[in-house]
């Protein structure tokens, strides 16, 4: 049988991978009948997801001048962002093949309040689960008519509106036979660079989330649900795309699960 390094860097397979994540959520269900507090933030040091212990802070944070760091960051405006930037099916010349789709939600704060005017980007593989970037070299094609990477910004009463191609899955060598679950990427970036937030959003009834660290890194399961879209009919177009809705909420007890700073 193929083996990998786990993060603590013993020898392990796919069913070690899942001991594991079933071991941490049967801890978090003892938590939760013993009274204590749901956790629904990511967990930075979670063994089943290796890299998760290289990619948040270890040092103590260190104080900035505000103002001096917007300097170096990103001003967006309202003619900086086209619409059809909003549509990642005709970027090119031909169309992308693929599952088309309409993905489309309201960027919420904790009273339910739109957040008007934000700038939303997404970016995804293609429908064959390639990325166009270098370091994706797993031999699936690439789509000469799909770069994956779209940008929008939320009307007065919080919306935005993708139209896409559905995502593959794809292997991501975290453990032996390891698969990401079919995903869009989701940035928010508020009023400045320094606020922005980033999630992933699913699909529903995908077969690998039982089997993906990264999406059970998240141990409450209701907040796992918030990251999973639901099938809209009255977004989906005639002979055209299916619809998907899906919300973000910025902050409260039913916020978006975001990944970690």
């Amino acid at each position: 049988m193929a083996t990998t390094l786990t993060s603590d860097g013993a020898q392990g397979t796919q069913a070690q991978i899942s001991e594991e994540i079933a071991a941490i959520s049967a801890d978090y269900a003892a938590s939760l009948a013993a009274g204590r507090p749901a956790e629904t933030r990511t967990r930075v040091d979670f063994a089943p997801y290796r890299s998760s212990l290289l990619r948040h802070p270890t040092k103590d944070l260190q104080h900035a001048d505000p103002e001096g760091v917007e300097l170096f960051s990103p001003a967006f405006g309202h003619r900086d962002v086209d619409p059809l930037e909003a549509d990642l099916t005709i970027a090119h010349g031909g169309e992308p093949i693929g599952e088309r789709l309409v993905v489309s939600g309201r960027v919420l704060d904790g009273e339910g309040r739109p957040v008007r005017g934000q700038l939303v980007e997404v970016w995804q593989a293609n429908a064959a689960g390639r990325y166009i970037h270098k370091r994706d070299q797993h031999p699936a094609p690439i789509d000469p008519n799909f770069t994956g990477v779209g940008r929008c910004l939320t009307d007065d009463d919080g919306w935005y509106k993708f139209t896409t191609i559905k995502p593959g899955p794809y292997p991501w060598k975290n453990h032996h036979n390891a698969w990401r679950p079919a995903h869009i990427h989701f940035s928010v970036f508020g009023t400045a660079f320094t606020q922005r937030l980033v999630t992933q959003m699913y699909f529903p009834g995908d077969p690998l989330f039982a089997l993906d660290p990264i999406y059970q890194a998240i141990v409450d399961q209701d907040a796992r649900d918030r990251l999973v879209a639901t099938y809209d009919h009255d977004l989906t177009a005639h002979e055209w795309s299916t619809g998907y809705r899906w919300d973000i909420v910025l902050t409260g007890s039913r916020q978006t699960p975001m990944e970690g700073e």
